[in-house]
């Protein structure tokens, strides 16, 4: 049993050495909150640990720009894994080989980095301000590469703290809390929500919007996805943000046309495929109607990828037609040019050779969108022109959109194919234009 006698005293030690480290802290400055990590690492009690990871956290958000590198920097040196304990810990293990000394040597490899900041989160805004941190730890990978070790374990912590498990589902509606509504306005990265009005044509009777949230982030999406319901997979976004004024029974198709990752401190935290699977589910049981399931999706690069390419490589593609798209790279170029529309079989087949044939270094797709849906278990299932006529659509991808169709019974098939074969899946109908 516990002495309540004891209790009281531990505590009282507790606030004396708080009261003590409080003298020598000073805000925006490294050698605190270092000091504090120390002490945070090599107490074990949980009243202590939890006020200190609480300093840690406040003094963090007083660091400047500059400072922040330079504690990112002090963390990851000191607190990474002893080569020289490792080698200890190995050989130990090979004279004898039981589970007390393998978890002794998987703790030594680790290192203490993620200890640091798994304890971090015992302060009450401590998965906030984590999250906070290594969006400007991203900030600084560019050009500090020694910084990526220190990345890697954030990100293995965080498939872990925001494992789908963890996350709750909620069906987004005119009716959520306007604070939610505010947010996913101002996060959205597809397609741009005007305002509230534009946003309640989203919320319509034959659409459907959902978002993950975690329990330690208040009223804060992590990412959302959206869902218009029509027959057969929607062919243009001026199309699917149409306001719409009643449910149709007739409809049997769900097209997915925007999924935005509201967190930059969840930066290749993979979430979109476990969202859309699960929508899947729920449009499922709430609809049976709807069989079909797709996306209207973006080719973010592909104007970009175009605009390098010389007259050879273009002719290799397209052949001896390939002086017919020369216009593509005419500084006159606007949107809706009716020349895109009149070369629409040699526009397919410029996008057909971007997603099948340009591959990044590990043999994928270049295209991030691509990689994302076919890594999935999708297929190409069609090339849409002017199906974005916006700004930033024609800025994209010449207004080109992409139907990625998730074909159920196939889509476990095609994800091993893709993942061990790379092989890419793509409907009868584009076969003529690879």
């Amino acid at each position: 049993m516990f002495n309540l006698k004891d209790i009281i005293s531990s505590i009282a030690d507790v606030g004396k050495k708080i009261f003590k480290k409080k003298d020598s802290i000073k805000k925006n400055d490294v050698e605190s909150i270092i000091s504090l990590c120390d002490d945070l690492l090599s107490n074990k009690g949980a009243a202590f640990g939890i006020t200190v990871a609480r300093e840690i956290t406040d003094l963090y958000q007083t660091l400047s720009d500059e400072n922040k590198l330079i504690f990112f920097k002090k963390i990851n040196e000191k607190y990474k894994a002893s080569h020289s304990e490792v080698d200890e810990a190995i050989n130990t293990y090979k004279k004898k080989q039981d589970d007390k000394n393998l978890f002794n040597l998987f703790r030594v490899a680790e290192g203490k980095r993620r200890e640091l900041f798994t304890r971090m989160n015992m302060s009450p805004n401590g998965t906030p301000v984590i999250l906070s941190l290594r969006e400007d730890l991203i900030k600084q990978l560019k050009n500090n590469q020694d910084l990526t070790s220190l990345d890697n374990d954030l990100r293995y912590l965080f498939r872990s703290w925001f494992n789908p498990g963890f996350l709750k589902l909620e069906k987004i509606t005119w009716e959520t809390k306007a604070a939610i509504l505010e947010k996913i306005i101002k996060y959205e990265r597809v397609h741009h929500i005007k305002d509230m009005n534009d946003l309640k044509i989203r919320l319509g009777e034959d659409r459907r919007f959902f978002s993950y949230f975690h329990p330690a982030l208040d009223d804060e999406p992590i990412i959302f996805v959206q869902v218009a319901l029509g027959k057969g997979l929607g062919k243009s976004i001026q199309e699917l943000l149409k306001p719409t004024t009643e449910g149709n029974t007739k409809n049997d198709t769900a097209t997915f046309y925007s999924i935005s990752n509201c967190q930059e401190g969840l930066s290749r935290v993979t979430l979109g495929n476990f969202l859309i699977k699960r929508v899947v589910y729920e449009i499922q049981e709430e609809l049976p109607h709807i069989k079909n399931f797709g996306t209207l999706s973006p080719i973010p690069g592909f104007r970009d990828w175009f605009s390098y390419l010389d007259s050879e490589k273009i002719k290799t593609i397209i052949g001896s037609s390939a002086e017919n798209i020369n216009f593509l790279k005419s500084s006159d170029l606007k949107i809706g040019d009716t020349r895109i529309v009149e070369n629409k079989e040699l526009m397919i087949k410029l996008v057909m050779h971007y997603l099948m044939n340009e591959k990044n270094k590990k043999g994928f797709p270049i295209n991030n969108v691509s990689r994302f849906h076919l890594g999935n278990g999708a297929l190409i299932d069609d090339i849409n022109v002017n199906a974005n006529v916006s700004e930033v659509g024609f800025k994209r991808s010449f207004g080109i959109m992409v139907n990625y169709l998730y074909e159920l019974k196939n889509i476990e098939q095609n994800h091993e194919n893709y993942v061990n074969s790379k092989k890419i899946n793509v409907s009868d109908k584009l076969k003529k234009y690879l």
